[in-house]
C-alpha cells in the first residue's frame, strides 16, 4: 500500500496540546477559554477530515517522529481504521465542548479551567492512539490518556471521587504495566519490531501456548476496553461530571481500549495466525460472556448513569467479538459499531446530564413522568436507545446487522444467539425508562406538565447527536467505506 509522508498526524495530535496551554493562560476569562476549546476542536476535526480523500484512495499517511529503540520509535500512520476512530472522537469533542459549557456553568462547577485543560490533553492522547504506527507509540499515548483522565474522573475531589479515581488508575494503569508492557517486551525480544502489520509480528512457528498467553495479556491488559473481569473501573468512573462520562467513558477512553484490542488482533497477531491456531474463538467467548453478564447487571441498576455504564461494557464487547470472528463482515460490523455506538451512547449520557441539571434526579425510579416535563430530552433518549438496541431508523441497526451476518459467515451460531439475546436485554433495560417517562398514569407521575428543559447549551448537543444517529442510518458513509478499506487491507484482498 502506497504511503505518503506528511506531518498532518502530528499536527492533529498537537492542536489540543497547544489548546491546553491557551486554556490555562485564559483561565480567568471563561468565554475566551472556551473559545480556544472550540477553535482547537474545529481545527483538529478539519485536519483529520482533510486526510479522508487520501485514505479513500487506498493510500496511507506516515510520519516518523523519533527513533527510540532499534526498529521502533514514536511514529504515526493514518490508515482507514485509525481515521475512522479519529473522525468519531474529533467530531464528538466539538459537540461535547458545547455540552460542557451548559453543564458546568449551570451547576457552577469548580475548577472549570482544569477540566477543559485535561479534556484537551485527553483528546490529544486519543488521536495519538488512533494514528499510532506501532505498539510502542500506541502504549505511550494510551498511558498519557490514563493520566490525563484521572483528574476528570476525580473532578469533584470528595471521598467518593478520590476512591473512584484510585480504582480507575489501579485498573487502567495496573493492567497496562502488569500485562501489556511485559507482553510488548516479549514480543520485541522475539521479533525485533513492534510495527503493526497485516501479517502480524510473528512467524507462526512459535509455541501455541505462548501465543495464547501473549494474546490474553494484550487483550485483557488494555483494560479501557472493560472486558470482564477488568471492567469495574467503568461504573466507578461515573462519579465524574456527565460530559466526562459522555465523551471519555462512552467514546474516547473506552473506544481507545477496544481500538487497541483491534490493533492487537489485526496488527500484532494478524488474522492468518489467529485462524491457523484457532485463537479467535477464545476472545469470542470472553467477549460473549461480557456482553450477556453486563446486560443482565444493567437491568438491576436504578442510577441512570450506572445502567448506561454497564450497557457500555456490553456494547464494547460487541466490537471485540466482531473483530475476533475474523470474518470480513463481522470485522466491518465491529469497526462501524465504533461510530454507531458512540453517537447513540453519547446521546444517552447527554440526556442523563440534562435531566440532572434540570431536576437534580439521578435515579430511574425518580424519573416517572419526566417525558412531559422534558419532552425534547426524552425523545432524544428514545432515539439513542433505539441506536444502542440496534433498531431502525438509527445507525446502530446497520452495525448490528453486519455483526449478525459476521457470526453466520464465521459459522458461530452460539455468537449469533448471544447477540440476539443481548439485543433483547438492551431493549429490556432501556425502553421501560422511555415508556414510564411518557405513558405513566397521572397519579404515578412525579412531575407536573410544565415544560422545563435544561439550558439550551445542554439540550442542543443531545439533539445534534440524536439526529446524527438517525442520519447514520441513511448515510453511514464515510465510516462504512473506511471500514471496508480497513478490512480489505487486513485480509489482503
Amino acid at each position: 500500500m502506497e504511503a505518503i509522508t506528511s506531518i498532518k498526524p502530528v499536527l492533529a495530535v498537537s492542536v489540543s496540546l497547544l489548546c491546553a496551554l491557551l486554556i490555562i493562560v485564559s483561565g480567568k476569562r471563561p468565554n475566551l477559554r472556551e473559545g480556544w476549546t472550540f477553535l482547537a476542536g474545529i481545527i483538529k476535526f478539519g485536519i483529520v477530515a482533510s486526510m479522508i480523500p487520501v485514505v479513500l484512495r487506498g493510500q496511507e499517511i506516515v510520519y516518523n517522529l523519533i527513533d527510540i529503540l532499534p526498529g521502533v520509535g514514536i511514529a504515526f500512520r493514518v490508515d482507514a481504521l485509525g481515521l475512522l476512530f479519529a473522525l468519531v472522537s474529533s467530531s464528538l469533542w466539538i459537540v461535547t465542548s458545547a455540552y460542557s459549557i451548559g453543564y458546568m456553568r449551570s451547576l457552577n462547577e469548580h475548577s472549570q479551567t482544569r477540566y477543559f485543560c485535561f479534556f484537551a490533553l485527553a483528546l490529544s492522547a486519543t488521536i495519538g492512539v488512533a494514528f499510532a504506527a506501532n505498539l510502542l507509540t500506541l502504549y505511550l499515548f494510551y498511558e498519557m490518556l490514563s493520566l490525563a483522565t484521572y483528574p476528570l474522573v476525580a473532578h469533584h475531589q470528595d471521598l467518593e471521587a478520590r476512591r473512584s479515581g484510585r480504582k480507575y488508575l489501579l485498573y487502567i494503569v495496573g493492567t497496562s504495566i502488569g500485562l501489556v508492557l511485559p507482553a510488548m517486551v516479549i514480543a520485541y525480544n522475539m521479533t525485533g519490531t513492534l510495527e503493526f502489520s497485516k501479517q502480524g509480528l510473528f512467524t507462526g512457528t512459535e509455541p501455541k501456548a505462548l501465543m495464547v498467553v501473549l494474546l490474553l495479556m494484550l487483550v485483557l491488559g488494555f483494560a479501557k476496553a472493560a472486558i470482564m473481569p477488568f471492567h469495574s473501573w467503568l461504573p466507578a468512573a461515573m462519579v465524574a461530571p456527565t460530559p466526562v462520562s459522555a465523551l471519555l467513558h462512552a467514546v474516547a477512553v473506552v473506544k481507545v481500549g477496544v481500538f487497541s484490542v483491534l490493533r492487537v488482533i489485526t496488527g500484532v497477531f494478524g488474522t492468518d495466525l489467529l485462524l491457523s491456531l484457532n485463537l479467535g474463538i477464545i476472545i469470542c467467548y470472553i467477549a460473549a460472556f461480557t456482553v450477556i453478564v453486563a446486560s443482565l447487571i444493567a437491568l438491576s441498576q436504578d442510577e441512570l448513569k450506572r445502567r448506561l455504564a454497564f450497557s457500555t461494557i456490553s456494547q464494547l464487547s460487541y466490537i471485540v467479538l466482531g473483530i475476533a470472528l475474523l470474518s470480513s463482515t463481522g470485522m466491518i460490523g465491529s469497526m462501524v459499531h465504533i461510530a454507531m455506538h458512540a453517537f447513540g451512547k453519547i446521546t444517552l449520557f447527554f440526556c442523563a446530564g440534562a435531566i440532572f441539571v434540570a431536576t437534580g434526579k439521578k435515579n430511574i425510579s425518580e424519573m416517572v413522568g419526566i417525558g412531559k416535563r422534558m419532552p425534547v430530552t426524552m425523545i432524544a433518549f428514545f432515539i439513542g436507545s433505539l441506536s444502542v438496541i440496534g433498531l431502525p431508523p438509527c445507525g446502530g441497526f446497520i452495525s448490528k446487522w453486519y455483526l449478525l451476518l459476521g457470526t453466520l459467515e464465521a459459522h458461530h451460531v452460539v455468537m449469533l444467539i448471544v447477540l440476539l439475546v443481548s439485543t433483547l436485554l438492551n431493549a429490556a433495560y432501556l425502553l421501560p425508562i422511555v415508556y414510564r417517562a411518557f405513558f405513566c398514569k397521572k397519579e404515578e407521575s412525579l412531575f407536573d406538565n410544565k415544560i422545563e428543559e435544561a439550558p439550551r447549551w445542554c439540550v442542543a448537543p443531545l439533539v445534534v447527536t440524536a439526529a446524527g444517529s438517525i442520519f447514520l442510518f441513511f448515510y453511514p458513509q464515510p465510516f462504512f467505506r473506511l471500514a471496508g478499506i480497513a478490512v480489505q487491507s487486513i485480509l489482503g484482498g
